[in-house]
């Protein structure tokens, strides 16, 4: 259940001020730099959220929303990756596999780990003013990682081992939709920058483990299908089976 823009959570600040605040507890100055840095991080983080809010964008506005409602619950690219197995053969099954499975570890780590231990609590939109006509449902969880993001490039990155044609252009709409997460308001630039490269480390470690995997039910079907057609083009030529 989303809720409401303005709901906050007592003590859930910004992810680098929470970060500046526990080392300033701690003397020293590489520790006072460091709180400097971070603090100055969390400024400009929300500083580039304000502005994208402040920007009128009205016959633009209409794209990034419905992008963002159709990357919801990896709805895009479960769609995507059932299109490949359905026509691009094994090879399209096996990337299609690689990328599931990379959403699902994906959205573990950043829902289990990363979200419950960054407490980021999400943007006020009302109070930015971010413009009615891009709000998409608030969601309930907290602000840090985005899941959106993560998952996005996880998808993508998994399925360019198998494909690199493809992992260009998924990378690219993966990016897309992690913009669109700001652009509506619901998360701020860090909270995609850092959910994105969860996901593409993510998808390149699954992508990696399951090539370790033994073979596929696919890729042996494959390899059946190859070899009844060997003697077949032996036979063709005169060549020995």
């Amino acid at each position: 259940m989303a809720r409401r823009d303005s709901a906050r959570k007592p003590g859930a600040g910004p992810v680098a001020l929470q970060l500046a605040a526990g080392l300033a507890r701690r003397a020293g100055p590489g520790r006072r730099r460091t709180v400097a840095r971070l603090r100055e991080l969390g400024a400009v983080d929300r500083a580039i959220y304000a502005a994208v809010a402040a920007t009128p964008t009205r016959s633009l506005d209409e794209p990034p929303r419905r992008l963002s409602h159709a990357a919801d619950n990896s709805g895009l690219w479960l769609a995507i990756a059932a299109g490949l197995a359905a026509v691009a053969g094994g090879a399209g099954r096996r990337a299609a596999a690689r990328g599931a499975v990379a959403i699902g570890v994906t959205s573990a780590l950043v829902n289990l780990a990363g979200k419950a231990t960054w407490s980021r609590q999400r943007p006020d939109r009302v109070a930015a003013g971010v413009p009615a006509g891009r709000n998409v449902p608030m969601p309930a969880s907290t602000s840090f990682p985005s899941g959106h993001a993560a998952s996005g490039f996880a998808f993508a990155a998994a399925i360019g081992r198998d494909q690199p044609w493809l992992g260009l252009p998924l990378r690219f709409l993966a990016a897309a939709v992690a913009y669109s997460r700001v652009h509506t308001g619901v998360h701020y630039p860090g909270d995609i920058v850092i959910g994105s490269l969860i996901g593409e480390g993510t998808g390149q470690a699954v992508a990696g483990l399951i090539d370790r995997l033994p073979p596929s039910r696919w890729s042996s079907r494959s390899g059946r299908n190859k070899r009844q057609e060997l003697p077949e083009a032996a036979d063709a030529e005169g060549l020995p089976g």
